[in-house]
């Protein structure tokens, strides 16, 4: 029994190793290209129901983070099905693996939302930009097993991020400092994808 479980041990390190060394494909460029519309209504949304969203920060928060639950959602489903597709063998691996690259910077997003919702509301001002620079440090953690022009789309929501900040005050919650970071930074990522399955099949 102890020779199975060595076995099936190293069985399970070959294939996490395997999945560390394969190029992550489960990210679709229709889907992301999708939730950059998602952000763009969004923005559009706030424009029309929160205009000074300074004082009306629950319809901000409302509007924002239920965009970001569905895209998050539609993102999973659809990275779900395409890795099971494009890696099949590895896909459980893959997934996990994709997940545990993102997942800190989506809970460091969370609870310093919760700590400043709770704790220090007169700096809420400074969530958009907050929002963005985790969201980079999440992309460029993912960076190792995509796409090598995927670095581009950390820098441009690092960037985004520290104009936002940079903004201060109320000018940092105009509906565009989320809409348009959001909305090209995540078409850009869609047209990675895109572009480097296009030479992935051009070289095949």
């Amino acid at each position: 029994m102890n020779e199975l479980h060595k076995a099936l041990g190293e069985i399970s390190s070959i294939r996490r190793q395997m999945a560390r060394s394969t190029e992550f494909r489960g990210y679709g460029p229709a889907t992301l290209a999708t939730t950059s519309v998602f952000a763009m209504v969004a923005a559009a949304v706030q424009a029309r129901w929160a205009t000074d969203a300074a004082y009306h920060i629950t319809r901000y928060l409302t509007i924002w983070i239920a965009t970001a639950v569905v895209s998050a959602a539609l993102t999973g489903v659809q990275v779900y099905r395409r890795t099971q597709r494009e890696h099949s063998g590895l896909s459980d691996e893959m997934i996990r693996m994709a997940v545990e690259q993102f997942l800190p910077s989506a809970a460091a997003g969370l609870l310093i939302t919760i700590v400043l919702v709770g704790a220090v509301p007169g700096v809420l001002w400074m969530l958009p930009g907050l929002w963005q620079v985790i969201f980079s440090l999440g992309v460029f953690s993912s960076c190792r097993f995509l796409p090598r022009p995927m670095v581009a789309a950390g820098a441009w929501y690092l960037l985004t991020g520290m104009v936002a900040i940079a903004l201060g005050g109320g000018r940092a919650f105009s509906p565009w400092v989320m809409g348009v970071p959001f909305g090209a930074g995540q078409m850009l990522v869609a047209g990675i994808l895109l572009w480097t399955a296009q030479e992935d099949e051009h070289e095949g």
